[in-house]
């Protein structure tokens, strides 16, 4: 096995960057008790608007971001731009529910959307459901991203097609040990630092990459034209053209669906969350809906790689040798353009560009199951630092589930793992988007429309063939004569089922849940100084004053009242 030493040497040294910079992180805004799951999960709950805006590119933007999204550019061309669409429709919607999810969970003192959705609608089943949703979906985005840095790892020559599973997958396994190392040991504040280094290194290669490569094809005129020759051939599997250089009338309706499919989800999969939980004020997060679009030139230009990709023979023979796996297009772009010394830059902006999301959505997810079902159903006395402990390992977990997606999915088209996901996460808008403004909708009939929207879509992937796929092989499937996003259709059924049996439960009389949250909190922006600080522990016992009163309301007769977790200590 022949490996590319000069770029696996940068690519070390960027490692070695990172881990410095993770270590040092523990002594940047230090905790005051770094076993409580505020400090650990959310950073403390203290990220200003700088630092806020990096680590929310660094989550939102992703490997899917440099390996995905050019991948479908360079295989079915314009369809690829759909990423461009959603990530210019997120922020206004952002913009507009973000505050109120971050109010309402400083002033009570919640770490996930699943805990929200819990204390909203009175209801410990919904607030399941939206966390096990959450870290279902999470799990494919996870494995996304360990395939991306497979990517890169394999063109470096760095693992092989060999008949060996363990010597196949050990880039994966790679990936999958460095993320879990950094997730344990560091929490949110490290991975907010390892944002800047990430961010820089993606912007230096782009802005390289846009200048560079085409001066060095002859320009984007004949970039262009090498795309548009291609995509008019025949797919010898459908008999069909590869794609088009603009959506086509036929696919205007896929397109548009998952674009704003992908908007309604983004911003509800559990690590978009913790990045907006993590701002010390409200305004941060509008400041920051209003900013991030930068990242989305940045994405427009990373799509186009595709294109570039296209017009280098090289690279194509390097495809195809590989069995058509588009995923490796940008990566053998920069080994075959770039001098070695910058295609390692290049790879190491795409390895830390992985690392950095797939550590915070273990950290979102481990949240999620720690407030929600740990402390919800398995131990109502756990203490902070128990809370944090089962945080850190369920986060290494997350990353086993995730391994298992990657290893045991095609790889080809990767995107799908995340799409699969979008159709999962989505079901969940009712109970948390929605949630913010008014609770109309019955809590049962919440639970039953998100029910009934988990088995269509799930049923409807299953049964969607592509990408040299039987099963989950793509994200859309004709009703009623169009071709639409699966989630866009399966959440207008969540949305109709929920509407009918919020009726029909208030015809019967069906009790609802308490709404522990008050409106003022949704408006809030408390000074830290003002929280209250929680009742001392007992000391005999190591259980939380408030614990006892807490455990007695979980006991009580549906309806109610059930006391919210307590807010965060003053810094």
């Amino acid at each position: 096995m022949h490996i590319e030493k000069i770029p696996f040497l940068i690519v070390v040294v960027a490692f070695v960057l990172v881990t410095c910079t993770g270590f040092a992180a523990a002594r940047w805004r230090p905790a005051e008790d770094p076993m409580r799951l505020s400090e650990w999960g959310l950073g403390g709950r203290r990220f200003g608007t700088f630092v806020s805006w990096f680590l929310l590119g660094g989550d939102v933007y992703t490997a899917y971001t440099f390996i995905a999204v050019p991948a479908l550019v360079y295989a079915t061309g314009a369809a690829g731009f759909y990423a461009l669409s959603y990530t210019i429709m997120v922020f206004p919607i952002v913009f507009i529910f973000g505050p109120r999810l971050w109010s309402v969970a400083r002033a009570r003192g919640y770490v996930s959307p699943g805990e929200f959705v819990r204390g909203r609608h009175g209801s410990q089943g919904l607030g399941l459901a939206v966390a096990a949703t959450g870290i279902l979906a999470t799990m494919p985005y996870i494995a996304l991203q360990l395939v991306g840095i497979e990517s890169v790892l394999t063109v470096m020559g760095i693992g092989s097609a060999s008949a060996n599973v363990f010597v196949r997958d050990l880039p994966l396994i790679i990936a999958f040990g460095v993320t879990s190392a950094y997730t344990y040991l560091a929490g949110l504040r490290a991975l907010a630092l390892i944002a800047f280094v990430k961010d820089a290194l993606i912007y230096l290669t782009v802005i390289v990459a846009f200048l560079y490569i085409p001066a060095r094809l002859g320009g984007w005129g004949h970039v262009f034209d090498v795309a548009s020759a291609h995509l008019k051939t025949a797919n010898p599997a459908t008999g069909k053209p590869y794609g088009s250089l603009v959506v086509m009338p036929a696919g205007e309706w896929s397109y548009a669906t998952l674009a704003l499919g992908s908007a309604l989800a983004l911003f509800v999969y559990p690590h978009a969350a913790t990045g907006m939980l993590a701002a010390k004020r409200r305004d941060v997060i509008r400041r920051n809906a209003a900013m991030l679009p930068a990242y989305t030139l940045i994405l427009g230009l990373i799509a186009l790689f595709g294109y570039l990709a296209r017009a280098v023979p090289a690279v194509n023979a390097g495809v195809k040798a590989a069995g058509g796996n588009s995923q490796l297009s940008v990566p053998l772009l920069f080994e075959h353009m770039f001098p070695g010394w910058f295609a390692g830059i290049g790879y190491s902006a795409i390895i830390i560009g992985a690392l950095v999301p797939a550590a915070v959505m273990s950290i979102a997810a481990a949240n999620l199951f720690t407030r929600t079902i740990y402390r919800e159903l398995l131990r109502p006395y756990a203490t902070p630092a128990q809370e944090t402990q089962v945080a850190r390992l369920v986060s290494l977990l997350m990353k086993v589930g995730a391994l298992a997606f990657a290893l045991e999915l095609n790889r080809t088209f990767s995107i799908n793992l995340q799409l699969l996901g979008g159709i999962w996460i989505v079901q969940t808008f009712p109970a948390v988007v929605i949630g913010l403004y008014t609770r109309w909708f019955h809590r049962y009939a919440l639970i039953t429309g998100w029910a009934v929207a988990m088995v269509y879509g799930t049923v409807q992937a299953y049964r969607t063939s592509g990408g040299g796929q039987a099963h989950f092989g793509g994200s859309a499937s004709p009703v009623f004569g169009h071709v639409t996003y699966i989630a866009i259709t399966a959440l207008i059924l969540n949305v109709a089922v929920s509407t009918l049996f919020t009726l029909v439960f208030r015809a019967v009389g069906v009790q609802d849940g308490y709404d522990e949250t008050r409106p003022s909190d949704y408006t809030a922006d408390p000074d830290p100084a003002s929280i209250p600080r929680p009742r001392a522990a007992d000391s005999a016992t190591n259980v939380p004053a408030d614990r006892g009163a807490r455990h007695r309301a979980v006991r009580t007769a549906a309806g109610s009242p059930r006391p919210s977790p307590q807010p965060d200590p003053p810094r």
